[in-house]
């Protein structure tokens, strides 16, 4: 499948407009919902967890379906048509200056968002508007299509810092040059989170974003990218979370107690555009 995949990012990468890449994009996700009833039923009960409700209507689980399709079109197409004019016409960005305010303090800072809108191109963004940006990514199983998806996103110059054991050593490297540094920190996809409620329920949430501030003292922003309803895109951070000083130490509840302090920014904005969370399988642990 995900060679598959692969191929059609190619194609489509390659030979069409966007406009013809989002007609494509909703094709696929409404044939990914039509056929897949356990991503479907997942979706669903992710939604009754956020909306604190039984009963959540098709056409809502259907548009989170077409805005991963979306995503995608967006991701595979994108080093095609962002660039400086494309910000200025379709990108409102709203408190700028919190970035500026963390990385003057010359020990980088951390980017906290979540599988929301589209964090891909907010990475694009911010290096057409000339920040430098490190990138924690997981790596695909399939090498091509993790080449592919490493080069959209070093087209614009990101650094990608793959989840390894070497990750923790570069990326204190790169927060020490004064680097921002992207993290997801909404989902934890290994076994070495620390369980935490979130939206209401239990699941492990991933601890790295903590882990670096306390390790560094780099602070860690919110940020998210987020789809409007007429197409364009509104960017926003949070203003800056400094961690306490330990000397470059911190046990669980130092860090539990530092996540404590963005994960609420992160449900708040799933809870204000629940369709554009991108996440396909049941998310919380019993």
């Amino acid at each position: 499948m995900m060679a598959t995949l692969y191929r059609l990012a190619q194609f489509i990468t390659c030979h069409v407009p966007l406009p013809v890449a989002y007609a494509l994009g909703v094709f696929v996700a409404d044939c990914h919902y039509a056929f897949s009833g356990k991503d479907r039923r997942a979706v669903e009960a992710n939604l009754k967890a956020i909306l604190k409700t039984d009963h959540v209507p098709p056409a809502m689980v259907r548009e989170m379906f077409r805005n991963f399709g979306r995503y995608l079109a967006e991701f595979f197409t994108m080093t095609k048509y962002v660039d400086a004019d494309f910000v200025r016409a379709h990108v409102q960005i709203d408190n700028s200056e919190y970035l500026n305010e963390a990385l003057g303090h010359g020990k980088g800072c951390i980017l906290v968002g979540g599988h929301l809108g589209n964090w891909e191109m907010l990475g694009a963004v911010l290096l057409v508007l000339g920040y430098p940006l490190s990138v924690i990514a997981l790596p695909h199983k399939d090498p091509k299509v993790n080449k592919f998806f490493n080069d959209q996103r070093e087209h614009f110059g990101a650094t990608i810092i793959p989840a390894a054991t070497t990750a923790v050593r570069r990326c204190v490297e790169h927060l020490k040059a004064n680097r921002p540094l992207g993290i997801l920190g909404d989902r934890d996809f290994g076994s070495y989170g620390i369980v935490m409620d979130f939206l209401g329920r239990p699941t492990m949430i991933p601890k790295g974003a903590a882990m670096f501030s306390m390790k560094t003292g780099a602070p860690i922003l919110s940020c998210f990218f987020m789809r409007k309803d007429n197409g364009d895109f509104y960017a926003s951070f949070g203003k800056p979370i400094y961690p306490p000083s330990r000397n470059g130490k911190a046990t669980e509840e130092d860090l539990k107690a530092l996540i404590m302090q963005y994960i609420p920014f992160i449900e708040d904005r799933i809870r204000q555009h629940p369709t554009q969370w991108l996440i396909f399988r049941e998310f919380w642990v019993t």
